[in-house]
């Protein structure tokens, strides 16, 4: 059976012109190797659990998925693959996916090693979760005099 990709969206397109998609599916073509495939697995995961994400290319090469603010990160290292959410000290993590960058006030990062699998379930609700919480922040529109 096959599963259906969610639509790309993504952001301005860069001075080249090539699009933060475009950029992203560079990044992993280039990779190719087991992180290139892992970026990709994250990427339709986070397509999956949020159909409306946005795809960034920020800080010359690191993709960046968006929803109302930064969701997450998707950094690719010598030996991991770090998902890095913005807001991740703020989000329940009962799966116990964090295992990285764990002292700070902000952010909390899931690194991934070669052969590690994924728990795509509790990742799907990270990124539900993390959606969540930059939409309560999200300020509503300013009313205009009438």
């Amino acid at each position: 059976m096959k599963k259906a990709v969610a639509a790309r969206k993504s952001g301005a397109r860069e001075a080249d012109g090539a699009s933060p998609s475009e950029l992203i599916d560079g990044r992993i073509k280039e990779l190719g190797d087991w992180r290139g495939q892992m970026l990709s697995r994250i990427r339709g995961l986070i397509g999956e659990a949020d159909p409306d994400v946005v795809e960034e290319w920020k800080w010359r090469g690191v993709p960046v998925w968006e929803h109302d603010g930064i969701i997450c990160t998707g950094e690719t290292y010598k030996e991991v693959v770090k998902l890095t959410f913005a807001r991740g000290a703020a989000l329940d993590d009962p799966a116990g996916l964090f295992n990285s960058s764990l002292d700070g006030n902000v952010r909390r990062a899931i690194d991934i090693r070669e052969g590690e699998k994924i728990n795509e379930k509790a990742l799907k609700a990270l990124i539900r979760a993390a959606v969540g919480l930059n939409a309560a922040k999200k300020k509503p529109a300013k009313k205009r005099p009438a």
